[in-house]
């Protein structure tokens, strides 16, 4: 019996410092948004997002860099989406477990923990040194895809992985192919977590300075891109412009607070939208 009574103590022991745990990362991330709220609010405005800059970024809005960012998620997306997904289909669907397989998946885990800094000075020497491509859109956008190609590799084959065999099997006997089995049987059901991967990837290249600041990034560029051989502003480096190195770091700190605040709610909308995709790919599983 106080054997009984001293599992349940170290039970409710353990579970009570998981919930302090908890609620201090809860606290922690609200004291943050609050501070990002209250600094940031009294600049932000429709002429804040929709102007450009002035006065050495002292003054006017953030619309380049807003630009900026959205051109460089979406091109880094448009590199590591495709072929990150096919990798972890052919991983996990076409491969078995041999050596080279296992290699792959050795090598993806070491590039997840490579600083980033490291892939911006590799995109430097290649796209913008090596194939001529310059400070662009173009070099920024493979070097942020190469970025998080190893995370949308991963949890594309991860995703793959959690669908039953059995769902396999009979597709197979049903008379369908590999492929139309992985097409119209297992992709559907894997959706929603591969969308979760790239969420998880989209939010770390709109929050990625050192990469873009050797292959894309402008330190004050008031226009906005014409091709994707330019480079262009962004908000991240936007940001750390402003905070370090600006003309005037005092006067441009309010701005430097709401380029954070505008951040951070980009970010957000992203996460709204792979939900409601989730909800929709769930949906349509059921129907």
């Amino acid at each position: 019996m106080d054997n009984h009574k001293s599992k349940i103590l170290t039970q409710n022991i353990v579970f009570t410092f998981f919930r302090i745990m908890a609620l201090l990362v809860v606290a922690f991330l609200a004291w943050i948004l609050v501070f990002l709220i209250v600094k940031g609010s009294g600049v932000l405005s429709i002429d804040f997002i929709t102007s450009f800059p002035t006065d050495g970024m002292t003054s006017g809005g953030i619309f380049p860099a807003i630009i900026g960012t959205i051109c460089l998620m979406i091109g880094s997306m448009v590199f590591a989406m495709p072929i990150g997904i096919l990798a972890g289909i052919y991983m996990n669907e076409y491969s078995g477990n041999g050596f080279f397989v296992r290699l792959i998946r050795l090598l993806t885990d070491n590039l997840s923990s490579v600083p980033s800094i490291i892939f911006g000075l590799f995109g430097m020497a290649l796209f913008v040194n090596k194939l001529n491509f310059g400070d662009s859109i173009l070099a920024g956008s493979l070097t942020l895809g190469l970025l998080v190609l190893p995370i949308v590799v991963r949890t594309t084959e991860e995703a793959l992985k959690a669908i039953e065999m059995s769902y396999r099997e009979a597709s197979l006997a049903l008379g369908a192919t590999r492929w139309q089995t992985i097409q119209k049987v297992v992709l559907p059901m894997a959706m929603p977590n591969i969308i979760t991967g790239l969420v998880l990837s989209v939010g770390r290249v709109s929050g990625e300075t050192a990469p873009i600041l050797f292959t894309a990034a402008a330190y004050f560029l008031p226009k906005l891109p014409q091709s994707i051989f330019e480079p262009v502003m962004a908000l991240p480096y936007h940001l750390y412009v402003l905070a370090t190195s600006g003309t005037d770091i005092e006067s441009a700190r309010p701005i430097a607070y709401g380029t954070a605040l505008v951040l951070i709610i980009l970010v957000a909308l992203i996460n709204l939208t792979a939900a409601l995709l989730r909800r929709y790919f769930s949906k349509k599983l059921k129907q």
